[in-house]
């Protein structure tokens, strides 16, 4: 799913290295600046060059009452280049930075890049430490006039795609760069402080109450998410032994019994989205409703966010089924490039047409013809590409929907045997890593046995209305088509997915 469109900033995070003995000397050691970005299609200043990061320690505090927070984030990286410089994505004030335990200079520039310049070169291939102490308030950081920072009754949330951890902590902000999380959160007593992962301890002292978070499968830093307020909390497990954890704040209105209605239906959902897209890849599932009054949902890892107004029409198992999806399709195989969006938003689309099938209230074939038979030839949805939608359009309906049209004509093409066996062996294969539509494309080919370019060009990337017979079976004509019963909650999701 999505959220807002920000442009995000550049820099990126964890640096740089400790030399063992054998390696070169700081005086052999030169180096040149880091990239300010990592030269993304869509948002070419986000993330940053030069390392990349393997873990991040954070250390937080934070005060609802006048939203302060203060954190020591501990990144350990790697050295890609020699370094002179390199930089990390945030936007809070830092007292001081450390690499490798030296005192490091720093600066800032943008909209939220941060220049580091350690004691000493770092030389390329190396392990580095890198610690930043910083505090602000993230609600009062504003970015193109927008705070990711949602300010909550009782606390607050973050929870933005593309670009959300510039607001509370330093990193390398693009999805190629995924690493794992140790979050410790100190609340006072009677709050509750939600992240990803599995709650590994809990502890108080002194009127404070401290929550350590731990995901330990590389997560990207957007995907990484924070819910500080009071919540009921229920806890569960899948069928497998995995970890359910959900939380609805108390405070929701009319929406509170939809919201604990759909998302209490996650073991349902996780279990049977493993037996079409396979194994679980993570340590914990879940999802969190929190009185934020926004209308997008986020796959957020291990821990779907959802507004409270994404319930707003009732009860929506479908939103559900959608940003569960993405922990396989976007979270475990994450995109190499914003313009590969399809990757993630086609296929979470196309899970939401499956659960209908099995729900008996619209078969995927049902769905889609009805797509294809709304939409006339001179209509702009199909002038939208979902291989490569363009920044202004990454999150355009047309990106959904039509992307999961084109998922129906290869199903239709290649029939289900094979079909489901790609939908079950991609995630698998390509687990925790990244990837790009072309390489999907190739993907299929090879499971196929077919020459698949063409066919992906015409639903991709083509702005026209594809053929009604460019599957093997062709979609009902226009006006022809009566709507399928999941049609209206499937579109209730859309509207979560819409307005950025």
């Amino acid at each position: 799913m999505r959220h807002r469109l920000l442009v995000p900033g550049a820099a990126a995070l964890s640096l740089m290295l400790a030399i063992p003995a054998s390696a070169a000397s700081p005086a052999d050691v030169h180096g040149t600046p880091g990239a300010p970005g990592v030269g993304d299609s869509y948002y070419p200043d986000s993330g940053n060059g030069g390392y990349h990061v393997s873990h991040y320690d954070l250390r937080l505090k934070y005060q609802p009452k006048t939203d302060l927070l203060e954190g020591t984030a501990t990144l350990l990286a790697r050295t890609t280049q020699d370094l002179s410089r390199f930089n990390l994505d945030f936007g809070l004030k830092v007292s001081e930075i450390r690499v490798n335990g030296k005192k490091a200079t720093f600066a800032t520039s943008g909209k939220h890049e941060l220049e580091v310049t350690p004691a000493a070169p770092l030389a390329k291939g190396k392990d580095i430490s890198v610690v930043v102490r910083y505090a602000g308030k993230p609600s009062e950081l504003k970015i193109d006039g927008f705070t990711a920072w949602a300010r909550t009754p009782d606390g607050g949330v973050v929870a933005q795609e593309p670009d959300s951890a510039v607001w509370w902590f330093p990193s390398n902000d693009h999805p190629t760069d995924k690493a794992t999380f140790d979050i410790s959160v100190a609340v006072p007593d009677g709050t509750q402080a939600l992240s990803n992962g599995v709650l590994a301890s809990q502890s108080s002292k002194l009127g404070w109450t401290r929550y350590n978070w731990r995901s330990d499968k590389p997560q990207a830093t957007y995907l990484t998410t924070l819910a500080i307020g009071k919540f009921d909390i229920t806890t569960d497990t899948t069928a497998d032994g995995l970890p359910v954890i959900n939380a609805v704040s108390p405070d929701l209105g009319a929406n509170l019994g939809s919201a604990r209605a759909s998302i209490e239906r996650t073991t349902e959902v996780t279990e049977w989205l493993e037996g079409v897209f396979g194994p679980y890849p993570f340590n914990s599932v879940g999802g969190y409703v929190p009185n934020v009054p926004a209308h997008y949902a986020l796959e957020t890892q291990t821990r779907p966010f959802y507004g409270k107004q994404a319930f707003d029409k009732g009860t929506n198992v479908s939103v559900v089924v959608h940003e569960l999806a993405h922990q396989w399709y976007g979270d475990s195989v994450s995109l190499k490039d914003w313009k590969d969006i399809w990757l993630n938003e086609g296929f979470a689309s196309y899970s939401q047409w499956l659960w209908s099938e099995k729900e008996g209230e619209g078969t995927a074939q049902q769905l889609a013809d009805y797509v294809y038979a709304q939409h006339p030839a001179d209509d702009a949805f199909w002038t939208v590409k979902p291989g490569d939608p363009g920044a202004d359009k990454q999150f355009d309906s047309a990106v959904y929907d039509r992307g999961a049209l084109a998922l129906q004509a290869l199903r239709n093409k290649l029939g289900d045997k094979v079909f489901f066996d790609i939908l079950k062996s991609w995630p698998t294969e390509h687990r925790y890593g990244n990837a790009a539509v072309g390489d999907f494309v190739k993907f299929a080919e090879r499971k196929s046995g077919q020459p698949l370019a063409g066919f992906f060009d015409t639903w991709l990337y083509q702005p026209t209305k594809p053929a009604a017979g460019a599957g093997a079976r062709a979609f009902a004509a226009q006006g022809l088509v009566a709507q399928p019963k999941s049609w209206k909650q499937i579109a209730a999701t859309h509207d979560v997915h819409d307005g950025h």
